[in-house]
């Protein structure tokens, strides 16, 4: 079940990825905008990574990709909050510190949700964000997203409750992201 891009591998997690998997969650800009506990352990890694993940994935709930640049680990993205009888699933992602910037996130974002919706049959994939994260608003929109507007309250993160923007992409939309 792996899925290549040009530049990118995403792939299943690994027991070796606890270390960077904790770095990542770890880092303060991912700690800011995603609801993970802190502080961050190799054992919160390793459950995620052993357990979280492949039970997502067994369940039909979702599934974790680590995204792999150039044979390095780069971040993680996935499909969470999946509902079969709709055909409707949400996308999240968080980038290492050393690889944002490059257009990685956009690269697997379209491409995880290009395959989702072409190869699975889903007629929508969801991206919610906080407005104020502007990188990931814009991966939202470079990805092929169409913002629908911003549900109040409706998220939470490490510091409390925030608003979320809310995008999709859906399977009549054009592909106008050139990533494939």
């Amino acid at each position: 079940m792996d899925i290549r891009t040009g530049r990118l591998l995403l792939r299943e997690l690994r027991e070796t990825d606890v270390p960077e998997v904790t770095a990542g969650a770890s880092d303060e800009v991912t700690q800011r905008w995603l609801p993970l506990p802190w502080p961050y352990t190799e054992q919160h890694a390793a459950i995620f990574v052993t357990r979280l993940a492949p039970a997502m994935r067994a369940s039909g709930h979702g599934m974790v990709r680590a995204l792999e640049y150039d044979g390095y680990f780069a971040g993680v993205i996935d499909l969470k909050r999946t509902d079969w009888t709709a055909r409707v699933t949400e996308i999240g992602y968080w980038t290492m510190p050393g690889f944002r910037g490059l257009g990685l996130t956009t690269e697997a974002a379209s491409a995880l949700t290009t395959w989702a919706l072409e190869r699975l049959g889903f007629e929508r994939v969801e991206l919610r964000v906080p407005p104020g994260n502007l990188a990931s608003n814009r991966v939202a929109v470079k990805s092929g997203f169409v913002l629908e507007g911003v549900a109040r309250n409706a998220g939470k993160v490490r510091t409390g409750r925030v608003d979320l923007a809310v995008y999709s992409r859906i399977r009549s939309d054009p592909d106008q992201t050139g990533i494939r």
